[in-house]
């Protein structure tokens, strides 16, 4: 029960931050991503970024890369199973990183490919365009993702360490 109010309470400030202003592509949706998948079961693990993607997107709107940012997620928290038995600060910071660069790569195809608002050829070259033209976003989200992922992922074994240590006065007594 503990779990499913601490995914709810990540539901809905994940939801939150992206209707609040904030620079392009600093919000904490990739870290949380990340971190449900290194913290929680499969199942919730999945549902909670995307819902907090839907909650948000009934308020900002839905657009024709949806499915692109969506997979992108999903893809993370992919990522995030898989560092649940490698979690080191070393394979978290990288996985902040990867976790960055597959929504870049992967959202910016989206544009190119639907136009989401933007029109480019679609040649190599408007693809390169788009991706170069989306740089400055990347520098945002790779600076974000980092930190929002330092502070979640501090934050969840803070209280793990806590919890651990308040079972270890319990049986000592």
């Amino acid at each position: 029960m503990r779990r499913v109010i601490v995914g709810l309470f990540i539901i809905v400030i994940a939801a939150f931050s992206r209707l609040l202003p904030h620079p392009p592509n600093v919000t904490p949706l990739v870290a949380m991503a990340l971190a449900g998948g290194v913290y929680f079961d499969k199942k919730y693990a999945f549902i909670l970024p995307i819902l907090a993607l839907v909650v948000s997107d009934i308020f900002l709107g839905f657009h024709a890369t949806v499915p692109f940012v969506y997979g992108s997620f999903l893809m993370i928290v992919l990522l995030g199973v898989w560092l649940k038995s490698h979690k080191k600060i070393v394979t978290i910071a990288a996985g902040s990183i990867a976790s960055s660069l597959f929504f870049f790569v992967i959202t910016n195809f989206g544009v190119w490919l639907t136009g989401g608002g933007w029109y480019y050829p679609k040649t190599l070259s408007g693809l390169v365009e788009c991706y170069v033209l989306a740089l400055p976003f990347l520098q945002n989200a790779l600076l974000g993702d980092l930190a929002f992922t330092a502070v979640i992922f501090g934050l969840f074994e803070g209280v793990e360490y806590y919890l651990q240590s308040l079972k270890k006065v319990q049986t000592e007594r």
